[in-house]
């Protein structure tokens, strides 16, 4: 039987998810907000010699970054855990001497399951699978943010740009596991409890990486993801939808109206299951041709829908409900 967690326990628990959420919502605007402050007070040369340094280290994000375990080891993911809790299962071995790009979804509000499996120790990806590390690649418009840049880069989070993979692939030997959170901003507006939808029909990006280095596919599927918030979702054309899309196109995501099951940013207690699927074997191509980028995403998004449908009842979905993909 599970051990009925004490009082404090759950209130650490509470702490870490508030804070990571917070954290996800406005650190980012608040290093802003204190770096342009600095700059008008006594304090000026500070955020002189920060935004030199800055300029100075701008291409680091796309060049390994300066990752440490001391970040992604913090008690504060465990009880992020332990909070709904996440769990991540493997379903094969990934084998140390090849890479891999691991293509994440749903991306629901937060990301809550890839985050915790793959940008922490939390879940103990390194110990499920041994000899590979994970690299969970975000938003590049969030390493331009001051201060806020530092913070993601210690976690070990990587730009989703062409470079950035090209180096975690290439220049870096092999057992790297590149995450991608495939269906983006545009996924994130379609995230709502009960639905299980993906986007990804026209996106084939990754593939085309995934040849160029002969890098492995691995589909990955968080359940539960979907269910930590309430979201209002706009119909296609309606003013709050076209207003989303253009913020989406000018910052790069979107903005999601979510409320939780408490203080409107505590997320639901809904257990999140990220399963790792089988990989699937992809030759490397130096130039792709469309057919062989056509053929593996194909190969892949069936690879995806075979893998929610194995594991969907074991992880909380009825066996009517079906995976959409758009």
């Amino acid at each position: 039987m599970t051990k009925e967690k004490t009082q404090w326990k759950e209130f650490l628990e509470a702490v870490s998810v508030l804070q990571w959420v917070l954290s996800f919502i406005f650190l980012g605007v608040a290093c802003i907000i204190l770096m342009m402050y600095l700059m008008f007070t006594s304090l000026w040369p500070l955020s002189t010699l920060y935004f030199i340094w800055m300029v100075m280290d701008w291409h680091t994000p796309e060049r390994g970054g300066r990752r440490t375990t001391f970040v992604r080891n913090w008690r504060v993911w465990e009880h992020l855990r332990d909070f709904f809790p996440i769990k991540l299962v493997k379903t094969a071995e990934l084998n140390p001497n090849k890479n891999y790009i691991l293509g994440c979804h749903p991306h629901g509000i937060m990301s809550a399951g890839a985050f915790a499996c793959f940008s922490t120790e939390s879940c103990g990806f390194t110990e499920v699978f041994p000899g590979v590390r994970s690299s969970l690649a975000i938003l590049g418009g969030l390493f331009r943010i001051p201060l806020f840049r530092e913070y993601i880069i210690s976690a070990g989070l990587y730009p989703v740009s062409k470079p950035s993979l090209a180096h975690l692939l290439s220049k870096r030997g092999k057992g790297n596991a590149v995450v991608i959170v495939i269906g983006g901003a545009a996924e994130s507006l379609a995230s709502s409890p009960g639905l299980n939808t993906v986007v990804m029909r026209q996106r084939k990006g990754f593939v085309r990486v995934a040849l160029e280095f002969g890098a492995d596919l691995v589909p990955v599927y968080s359940f539960g993801e979907n269910e930590l918030f309430q979201q209002v979702i706009f119909s296609d054309g309606s003013l709050g939808r076209r207003l989303q899309d253009l913020f989406k196109k000018i910052m790069g995501f979107a903005p999601c109206l979510f409320v939780g099951e408490r203080l409107a940013f505590m997320p639901y207690r809904t257990p999140i299951t990220t399963v790792v699927g089988s990989p699937i074997s992809v030759p490397k191509r130096v130039i792709p041709t469309e057919e062989e980028v056509d053929h593996y995403h194909r190969l892949y998004m069936e690879a995806l829908s075979k893998l929610f449908h194995e594991h969907k009842v074991s992880c909380g979905l009825p066996e009517s409900h079906k995976l959409q993909i758009i």
